[in-house]
């Protein structure tokens, strides 16, 4: 990449700022103005995570205002609704009100990936906040208690998402065989904006599977024993391993015992390698009791995993760099590889480029001590944003922008990558 001088970083650094101080509402970060009005907690913890070394006061009151929704089982929504603006589907749908281990504030009845004892771990790098740390990690625990009893659907040590929506890469072609089973329905829900950022999705049978969750009373038994939709998907599984480490680290500071965290740590490791591998992670159906054999930007997320073994992870990274994903195109990384028939460089998590798993696969090039890759996905990245903007999304072969703007986790970890780039 062509060098830039420092006050273009420094201007890049401020517009970042900026928008993610535009997306504040006083209590939490709203994805992006107007369609996500709520706090999402994915992005929540990808704002805590670039906020660490800028705004820690901010990263602090980010993640307590995602745990203050977190219910009595463990469980963190992937919503918060801490604002009374309209969104589908909103508090109407969800009625978390009407259950007894829902917190005071509305959520959502789905979960989302644990990145959060991840952030919690940045921030603590960054700041050396141990009171902190000993506030937040008994919630956290509790979160990856709930995963492991209540989500290991196929008794492997893996946690299933039981939605699209759970896993943030909500139109991902690793959910379409599993979809298609599910009975053809209409809800004549019409929302114009979505219909042109989602042609063709499943977006109603996206809110038949809430429905059916909420009106089971949102139990773990309907999960294992009922319920038509249940995926243990790579990233999902990668994320929840690299915050059980994350966990085990942090818990001298919370006078807690790291091994339980580091053992399952250890189970996700082996069932992700059991369960998951076939020449690179794919996404496994637990209805159908098969892989699905479509590879995503989701079936890098065990390379999180430090104790990866070396052969798995040089087998994953040449995947990563051939002409499936990054050999191919200008920016990194596309969330389908570009020779599947389902490939779509328009439409989300069907091709474009993200800036989140971008980061992610950064992180995962870190811990292998990666360093060309990682150089490679930092400086890909941020001439992304430089290019178009802090946008939801990108397109990988020409690098225009797709989606929102002013994306609060876009703006985030670019401030996060930039303060990396400054030391590099």
């Amino acid at each position: 990449m062509e060098a830039r001088p420092a006050v273009d970083d420094a201007a890049l650094g401020r517009e970042a700022m900026s928008v993610l101080e535009a997306n504040w509402t006083g209590t939490s970060t709203v994805p992006a103005p107007g369609l996500y009005p709520h706090q999402w907690s994915w992005d929540s913890a990808f704002v805590v995570i670039g906020l660490a070394r800028y705004r820690p006061d901010r990263a602090r009151a980010e993640l307590l205002s995602l745990l203050a929704g977190q219910w009595a089982t463990g469980m963190v929504p992937h919503i918060v609704f801490h604002t009374p603006e309209a969104y589908f589907p909103g508090p109407s749908v969800w009625r978390s009100q009407d259950h007894d281990a829902a917190p005071r504030v509305l959520t959502s009845g789905l979960t989302s990936p644990p990145l959060q004892a991840l952030a919690l771990w940045w921030l603590y790098r960054h700041t050396g906040d141990a009171d902190f740390v000993r506030r937040a990690f008994p919630a956290l625990a509790a979160q990856h208690a709930y995963l492991a009893a209540a989500r290991d659907l196929g008794g492997s040590g893996l946690a299933a998402i039981v939605h699209p929506w759970e896993s943030g890469m909500d139109d991902s072609p690793a959910w379409d065989q599993a979809l298609a089973a599910l009975p053809e329905i209409r809800y004549g829900y019409r929302n114009v904006e979505l219909d042109e950022r989602h042609p063709d999705s499943d977006h109603d049978r996206y809110v038949w599977l809430a429905l059916r969750y909420r009106n089971a009373g949102y139990r773990s038994e309907y999960l294992r024993d009922e319920h038509p939709f249940a995926i243990e998907d790579p990233m999902f599984n990668g994320i929840w391993l690299a915050s059980c480490l994350a966990l085990a680290d942090l818990a001298p500071l919370a006078r807690a015992d790291p091994v339980p965290h580091t053992e399952q740590a250890e189970r996700i490791r082996q069932a992700l390698l059991d369960r998951l591998w076939d020449g690179c992670f794919y996404a496994r159906d637990l209805r159908a009791d098969r892989l699905i054999r479509v590879c995503t930007v989701g079936g890098f997320g065990p390379l999180l995993d430090p104790g990866l073994p070396s052969d798995r992870v040089q087998a994953a990274i040449d995947v990563l760099e051939s002409a499936r994903f990054m050999g191919a195109t200008g920016y990194p990384v596309p969330s389908c590889e570009i020779r599947a028939t389902q490939f779509d460089r328009t439409r989300y998590w069907r091709g474009p480029s993200w800036v989140n798993t971008n980061w992610l696969l950064r992180r995962a090039a870190g811990v292998h001590a990666l360093d060309s890759l990682s150089q490679q996905l930092t400086n890909g990245t941020l001439r992304l944003v430089r290019q178009a903007g802090f946008r939801e999304c990108f397109d990988p072969f020409d690098g225009s922008g797709r989606g929102c703007r002013d994306f609060s986790w876009s703006a985030a970890l670019t401030l996060d990558l930039l303060a990396d780039s400054v030391k590099e």
